[in-house]
């Protein structure tokens, strides 16, 4: 058995498209791409929640979408509305943004209220839905990279996130061991941004990852099997 079978890279990758200029077209290829490549979800932004659900309904595939991305600037009252809405349209998961400024000027009990909030609103609707948190790495420092991680932990989120992929830069190594590090047993890991060919996407789950974010979905799996 090669190794590209034992770890089953599909099963961990979220086939993104979060471009401003994507058309429907585009999210109907993504959709049917995952299908056929057996991945764990395709990631998308809101107004694309309810095709991409019809077009995956009978898909194992899950519905990702995003919440005050890229900036993490919104309202806690503002990412809540975002992420009901999103999961009234079909989402099954949630990845939304932190607010990073507050969070570097010490801010940590309105970081952590933002987060509980919008996974609280989410989990009233359906318990199942997972939130993953975005803490946006490459503006951090190691102290407050832990913090971000911590406090996501606490707020009872399903997954701590590396990256927009919209920022300085994306997912390393080393982000992801030092999150992983920190977080408890329950919290889980994702690293996304820059992930483009087999050797990172397996370096960042080797680190820990659970998921991977990437739009490189397909070229990964062909190079894994090559």
């Amino acid at each position: 058995m090669t190794e590209a079978t034992i770890l089953r890279i599909e099963e961990y990758i979220d086939h993104t498209n979060l471009k401003q200029d994507a058309l429907p077209k585009d999210i109907e290829n993504l959709c049917n791409e995952a299908k056929a490549y057996n991945f764990a979800a395709v990631c998308i932004n809101p107004c694309f929640v309810q095709l991409a659900k019809e077009i995956l309904k009978n898909s194992n595939c899950k519905v990702c979408t995003v919440v005050g991305f890229p900036l993490g600037q919104s309202t806690t009252d503002v990412k809540v509305f975002e992420a009901q809405k999103a999961v009234v349209d079909g989402a099954d998961e949630i990845d939304m943004v932190i607010n990073i400024g507050r969070l570097k000027n010490g801010d940590f009990d309105y970081v952590e209220e933002d987060i509980r909030e919008v996974t609280n609103a989410v989990k009233a609707i359906d318990n199942k839905v997972c939130v993953k948190v975005i803490i946006e790495c490459c503006l951090l420092d190691e102290d407050q990279k832990k913090t971000a991680t911590l406090i996501t932990e606490r707020a009872k989120a399903d997954y701590v996130k590396t990256s927009t992929g919209f920022s300085l830069s994306g997912a390393t190594v080393e982000d992801i061991k030092l999150m992983k590090k920190t977080a408890g047993e329950r919290l889980r890991i994702k690293g996304a941004g820059g992930i483009r060919d087999y050797k990172t996407a397996k370096s960042i789950i080797d680190a820990g990852a659970d998921r991977i974010g990437t739009s490189n979905g397909v070229a990964i799996v062909k190079e894994s099997m090559a």
